[in-house]
């Protein structure tokens, strides 16, 4: 199959839910393009984005055109046209469809959007990675230049704080005319038939783990008698960061036998920075940085206690689920996380870990105090994280399952797909 990923930035750091079903479509032998709105900024990489020469897969859709202002804008697209009409002429008179587009073809702005796409093979399936990339989609339809499947993934704030500010009705055209609609947990599903998504051309399908590039340990052997705790998110408002900080600088209190990491980057570090040393808690809260998908995997084994205190913005931002629990748990790690989104659908209270209110440091300080206490708890939490990751998480069965949707969406057939698991009645 040929198959294009339809993404917002890229390489990513945190997006491993994006590069790791491109590198299963490649291992099973299809051909994989990339179309991104522009670059990552992020100081580092994943090591598979070179292994599999990923970014000379890639092209940006945000060109020079469209970065300058004014008539100068006007004056490079046209350039542009002159230079490519001959690639696809059809397509490009398309483009130039006023009654159809508007002011967006008046001023070259389909054409310049859908450039990329010009001299390219068809694509049996087009992929857009979040809702609001749904609508390139919609308009390479427009313009004949896809004749495939066009399926949209949706997985946080995209159906949360973007319909907020959008409005409700932002997805009705894409739900009309999309073939097909994944979505990263069942709560995410409720908001789509919600807002008028026909729940036949839903599946839940989510984001794995390299289960098989873990081990979970047997017994309590990590940490020679200093507990660690750790995080890892982008030092954004949803993560929820500064309730864990207040959360250990209220253990520290009364107990100073174990550590807090928090691993990633983002525009809130210098805030959490000031809490940390509001609460004079420098010597047991580190802000770590950004860190490789190696270091985080190395950061994860040598920690015993995973923290996601994950919380719906003031602007209604939620998360999908954060995919560092998957990767505690398959390490082998209790955690302590909040009934947020999808959250309470895979870490079971009092089972794998335990689950608080958002936003309540309290309830969180007593549920981690209980794990640095008791290590048993801690390895029978992490043994039954790391069953249910096996068997549900696995990237290798999931990329497997999406191969499957792949094909039978091109057999012309709404797919049949069994679900991954049932949320059942101890699910919170």
């Amino acid at each position: 199959m040929r198959i294009a990923f339809i993404v917002g930035q890229f390489p990513s750091l945190s997006q491993t839910f994006v590069l790791r079903p491109i590198i299963g479509l490649l291992d099973r032998g299809h051909d994989v393009e990339i179309f991104a709105h522009s670059p990552g900024k992020d100081p580092m990489t994943h090591d598979d984005i070179e292994r599999y020469r990923l970014v000379q897969r890639t092209r940006y859709l945000n060109t020079r055109a469209d970065r300058a202002t004014g008539m100068g804008r006007f004056a490079k697209r046209a350039g542009l046209l002159i230079a490519n009409f001959h690639k696809n002429p059809k397509a490009v008179l398309k483009t130039l469809n006023v009654s159809r587009f508007g002011n967006s073809a008046l001023s070259l702005g389909v054409f310049s959007t859908v450039t990329p796409f010009l001299d390219k093979a068809p694509f049996d399936i087009l992929h857009c990675q979040f809702g609001d990339l749904g609508k390139l989609g919609l308009l390479l339809k427009d313009t004949g230049l896809l004749r495939g499947k066009l399926i949209t993934s949706f997985r946080g704030y995209d159906i949360s704080s973007f319909t907020n500010r959008h409005g409700e009705h932002i997805y009705q055209d894409l739900f009309s005319r999309g073939d097909l609609f994944l979505c990263v947990s069942e709560h995410i599903k409720a908001k789509l038939v919600r807002l008028g998504c026909d729940p036949r051309k839903i599946i839940v399908h989510r984001s794995g783990a390299e289960v098989k590039k873990t081990t979970s340990p047997l017994s309590d052997v990590r940490s020679n008698g200093m507990i660690r705790i750790v995080s890892i998110a982008r030092l954004v408002d949803k993560k929820g960061l500064e309730y864990g900080v207040q959360a250990v600088a209220n253990i520290l209190k009364r107990r100073r036998d174990f550590e807090y990491n928090i691993a990633g980057a983002g525009p809130l570090r210098d805030r959490l920075q000031s809490l940390i040393n509001e609460l004079n808690a420098g010597d047991h809260i580190k802000l770590l940085g950004w860190k490789t998908q190696a270091e985080v995997a190395e950061l994860l084994k040598a920690s015993d206690i995973l923290l996601a205190p994950s919380v719906t913005t003031d602007t209604g931002d939620e998360e999908g689920i954060p995919g560092v629990i998957m990767e505690g748990f398959a390490q082998g790690l209790p955690v302590v996380s909040t009934y947020h989104a999808g959250i309470p659908e895979v870490v079971k209270d009092r089972q794998s870990g335990f689950l608080v209110a958002e936003r309540d440091a309290d309830a969180l300080a007593e549920r981690l105090e209980q794990l640095i206490e008791r290590s048993e708890l801690r390895l029978a939490m992490g043994r039954n994280g790391r069953a249910f990751v096996e068997e549900h998480y696995d990237i290798d069965k999931l990329n497997d399952r999406l191969v499957k949707i792949y094909r039978q969406l091109l057999d012309g057939e709404l797919p049949h797909i069994a679900p991954q698991f049932r949320i059942s009645p101890g699910f919170s």
